[in-house]
């Protein structure tokens, strides 16, 4: 057990009473049986998608991820972010989806696009100017046959600094690490036990108030997938054939955010940090997890994740 006024074990700077002593002793008391049976954590095998849904939510995602390789290009330098929500929209009516952002609770674009600072829910716009040393994360959610799978990617523009890419290499690193720590019949709050310490280790910060979720015939479904280290986490288990998105976003600072008053939708680092975010929806299996957003090249090459000018195998 670690002291209480050492440093805390995740990493985060914090003295361990400050950090992450109540959440261990709550689980040191369910582990010894301090709860009761009838609040023990359950598979959620309601939750769990039919042989049928699944191969829905597989097409789904294998267009999602045909769509971030079409758009990947054109993301660059001098294009405006309104150029961009133009081709994602033309290009997934073209092929008879639906872009699910546009209309989701009033948001008026076809995807989210967040630059810099902007941690989530970017809004693009004809007045915004990509330049180089930007990065800009794309965030699609595409509804396939009924079924939605989301995903995202951030891009280094030009000549980025140093923390910016190291930011973003973390990003990459904490998505990997997310979906590899998936396994069936284990608690949802494997992920945020192991992408928070890493992230942390790393200089960095996990945004807490924005998560992961269920996913299927619903933009959000059931339950929320925290990338931090949360209690709740573990009321959830995981079991084969349940769909989520894992997403977690990393900040350069700490990880606060605050929402802008006049659009109600972007979300800026509260410190003027950066900030990244790559994301995929996965599919629960018996072994592990199945990343769904890939197109059928990238999964053939065992490749579940390019960033930073590189694959992730």
């Amino acid at each position: 057990m670690t002291e209480r006024n050492a440093p805390c074990w995740c990493g985060s700077g914090k003295k361990y009473k400050k950090c992450h002593l109540s959440s261990d002793e709550e689980k040191q008391r369910a582990a010894s049986g301090a709860e009761s049976h009838s609040s023990a954590p359950r598979p959620q095998k309601k939750h769990a998608k039919t042989p049928a849904q699944i191969e829905g939510m597989r097409r789904s995602g294998m267009f999602n991820g045909q769509l971030m390789d079409y758009i990947r290009p054109f993301v660059k330098a001098g294009v405006v972010t309104e150029e961009l929500n133009r081709l994602i929209h033309e290009y997934t009516v073209k092929h008879g989806h639906v872009p699910a952002c546009l209309g989701y609770k009033g948001f008026k674009k076809s995807c989210c696009i967040s630059r810099n600072d902007v941690v989530c829910h970017g809004i693009p716009s004809p007045d915004e100017r990509i330049v180089d040393g930007d990065i800009v994360n794309i965030d699609l959610t595409t509804i396939a046959g009924g079924f939605h799978t989301d995903s995202s990617e951030t891009f280094l523009i030009g000549g980025v600094t140093k923390e910016a890419r190291h930011l973003a290499e973390v990003a990459a690193q904490a998505l990997i690490i997310g979906i590899d720590a998936v396994r069936p019949w284990a608690p949802l709050g494997v992920i945020g036990q192991a992408v928070e310490p890493f992230v942390n280790r790393e200089g960095c910060s996990v945004v807490q108030q924005y998560t992961g979720h269920g996913i299927g015939t619903r933009f959000h479904e059931f339950f929320s997938v925290f990338h931090h280290i949360d209690p709740e986490s573990d009321k959830i288990i995981l079991c084969p054939g349940m769909t989520l998105t894992i997403e977690p976003m990393i900040n350069s600072g700490r990880w606060e955010v605050t929402t802008d008053r006049k659009d109600g939708w972007t979300v800026r680092t509260k410190d003027g940090s950066l900030s990244a975010q790559y994301e995929h929806t996965i599919l629960v299996t018996e072994s592990g997890a199945e990343v769904l957003t890939l197109t059928p090249t990238q999964k053939s090459a065992g490749i579940r994740l390019r960033a930073c000018g590189k694959d992730y195998k």
